[in-house]
């Protein structure tokens, strides 16, 4: 697959933005320049090498802090450059926290 045959929209950006990807158990970290983001992906050109990293889920870390971030899988890799899903987040823990906070707002009224 081409990187333009993406299913949605892509933004591409001219200088890249610095972003680090991590380890889900943070035992590895890379810096990162974010070449194109769409909704679905992105495409990263990694500094440093991948042999031996573990790429089938870890975080992208968008922010200095760590505080925003996204859980990624790789889908594809040409040389320095890798391309990027978003893996969904858990909708079941989002339900369950919705059923909590509607039951503690029926509690307190």
């Amino acid at each position: 697959m081409a990187y333009g045959d993406r299913k949605s929209e892509r933004v591409d950006f001219e200088r890249g933005v610095h972003v680090h990807i991590m380890g889900i158990d943070g035992t590895w970290r890379r810096d990162c320049t974010m070449i194109d983001v769409s909704q679905t992906g992105a495409r990263l050109c990694v500094e440093g090498s991948l042999e031996g990293l573990d790429l089938k889920e870890f975080f992208l870390l968008l922010s200095s802090t760590g505080l925003a971030f996204r859980r990624c899988q790789m889908v594809r890799l040409d040389g320095d450059q890798i391309g990027i899903q978003f893996l969904a987040r858990d909708k079941t823990r989002k339900k369950s926290l919705k059923r909590q906070s509607a039951d503690e707002i029926v509690r307190n009224t």
